[in-house]
């Protein structure tokens, strides 16, 4: 007798994941609410992943590889490499439509930098966001857009200011997430444009 056929994929359950933790902290957040938020039974999500911490693990390591897979999808409406630039860094702010989203965001990455395998998969992720910078700013500055010298320093800089920023606009609450970053990114790459 073979298994009984699977009516929700693991994809949609990972998504399912992350619109929960969107929602609640890490102290909130049970498998309970994943199941439902999949139209499954709180014993299927376990039969699968075993644990809440396997479910966020299974989650985290998913997201390496994806910075590639945007850029090339930005290639498709943009022609101009900082214009991708500026995209693929703006993109960071649909993790907080609100300061409690953005809030949520925090107390996980509190437990990204004490689990050994979620801090693994944070610093691959973060050296692609920076690789994926760098090359970018390489690609406007011979599209004669920027003028540059250093583009990992400045990858490290803008994403430090996407990072900080998300924190200032979750403080401030002015405007949305998006507008804000904008705001920083541009003060940072005005100068920098070829006249």
């Amino acid at each position: 007798m073979s298994p009984r056929p699977r009516t929700v994929d693991d994809a949609a359950i990972l998504m399912a994941c992350q619109r929960v933790m969107q929602r609640v902290g890490p102290s909130s957040f049970t498998l309970a609410l994943v199941a439902k938020e999949a139209g499954l039974a709180p014993a299927t999500i376990v039969q699968r992943f075993g644990s809440k911490r396997e479910l966020i693990r299974t989650l985290a390591s998913g997201a390496r590889g994806q910075g590639a897979a945007y850029v090339a999808e930005l290639r498709t409406r943009f022609t101009s490499p900082l214009a991708i630039l500026r995209e693929f860094l703006l993109c960071w702010s649909q993790m907080a439509s609100t300061p409690e989203e953005m809030a949520n965001h925090l107390a996980y990455l509190q437990m990204d930098l004490t689990d050994p395998v979620l801090l693994e998969n944070l610093v691959e992720l973060s050296a692609e966001n920076l690789q994926h910078t760098a090359a970018l700013l390489r690609e406007a500055h011979a599209a004669g857009e920027l003028t540059i010298e250093d583009a990992e320093g400045l990858s490290r800089a803008l994403n430090a200011t996407v990072s900080g920023g998300l924190l200032a606009w979750a403080t401030f609450r002015e405007g949305t997430a998006r507008a804000w970053l904008e705001r920083d990114l541009d003060v940072l790459l005005a100068p920098l444009q070829a006249k």
